[in-house]
């Protein structure tokens, strides 16, 4: 499955085209390696490292899903290998006020 159609399906991009652009413009690690070309080939147990949010995610493929389905459908696609100290950060900003 091309990386570009695996990430809008697994809800991290909310359009196709904006997971092409993330990936040509080499936003997007596939097991350690940059890649340029969102028609690249993932398959379950790829790694992908990514920038999210202000956050980086780290995510395995588990599976290719047939269709872009609600979110719990997605969340089976694969598993979050983030730490679990950054999932929990507070915003610098957040941090600041107190």
């Amino acid at each position: 499955m091309r990386i570009d159609k695996w990430l809008w399906q697994a809800r991290f991009f909310k359009t196709r085209g904006l997971a092409a652009e993330a990936v040509s413009g080499g936003h997007l690690r596939l097991n350690g390696a940059r890649m340029g070309k969102p028609s690249h080939a993932v398959g379950p147990g790829d790694v992908l490292t990514f920038p999210q949010g202000g956050q980086v995610r780290v995510v395995r493929i588990l599976a290719c899903g047939a269709r872009r389905g609600p979110a719990p459908e997605a969340r089976a696609l694969y598993d979050d290998l983030a730490p679990a100290a950054a999932k929990t950060s507070v915003p610098p900003a957040a941090a600041a006020e107190d």
